[in-house]
Parts: C-alpha cells; sequence; structure tokens
C-alpha cells in the first residue's frame, strides 16, 4: 500500500448561464457562502461575493496516494467540485485548482523571544 497525504485545494470558477431562479437563490443563500463560511472539508465549501455574482471558489480535503501527486489531487477536488455544482444546477465554467500537501509543507517556527 503507497503512503497517503493529505491536500488542501481550493478550486475556484465563474458562474456561467445561470437561470434567473438559480442566481436568485444564490443571492438569497449569500450569506450562507461569505468569508465565515470558508473552510476545507472533504465534501467541500462553497464561497462567493453576491455582488457581481461572477466568481466562486469550494474548499477540499483530498487525501490521496502521495506516488500520484498534487496533479492528482487537483483533478479529484475538480470532479467533486463538478458534481456537486451540477447536482445544484448551477452552471459554472473555468475550473482551477490550487494545491497544497500539507504532508510535505514547511512551517517556520518563529524562534522564542530573549528576553
Amino acid at each position: 500500500m503507497s503512503e497517503q497525504h493529505t491536500y488542501r485545494v481550493i478550486v475556484r470558477g465563474a458562474w456561467d448561464g445561470l437561470t434567473e431562479e438559480v442566481r436568485a437563490r444564490l443571492l438569497s443563500e449569500a450569506g450562507e457562502h461569505g468569508l465565515t463560511s470558508m473552510r476545507f472539508s472533504e465534501e467541500g465549501s462553497l464561497s462567493y461575493e453576491p455582488s457581481p455574482l461572477k466568481h466562486f471558489s469550494m474548499r477540499y480535503v483530498v487525501v490521496s496516494d502521495a506516488a500520484d501527486g498534487e496533479e492528482m489531487a487537483g483533478a479529484i477536488a475538480e470532479d467533486r467540485a463538478q458534481s456537486t455544482l451540477r447536482e445544484l444546477g448551477y452552471g459554472f465554467r473555468e475550473l482551477k485548482s490550487t494545491v497544497t500537501d500539507l504532508d510535505t509543507m514547511k512551517i517556520n517556527y518563529k524562534p522564542a523571544s530573549r528576553r
């Protein structure tokens, strides 16, 4: 069995071909999808600004084989985003992902201050 890594993936995209009904729903639910809703999870979290209703982002946690790398984690998250958006009836285009491998990222700790 291959080593598993945990990735944080941000999938960004643009709304496309929204019906008036969907646009009204997105605008009415905008308070639930603002800056305070941004969190990484397996099922993803959707965030967007209501004015102008143009772009969105979705945040995912993806656990995948380290050998498959960041590219695969991005593809998995984009697939999840497409499925979710289609299920909700939201038109979209231009999905792009940014991936961070939590198992390889370097953390710079600040040294303790001297007294």
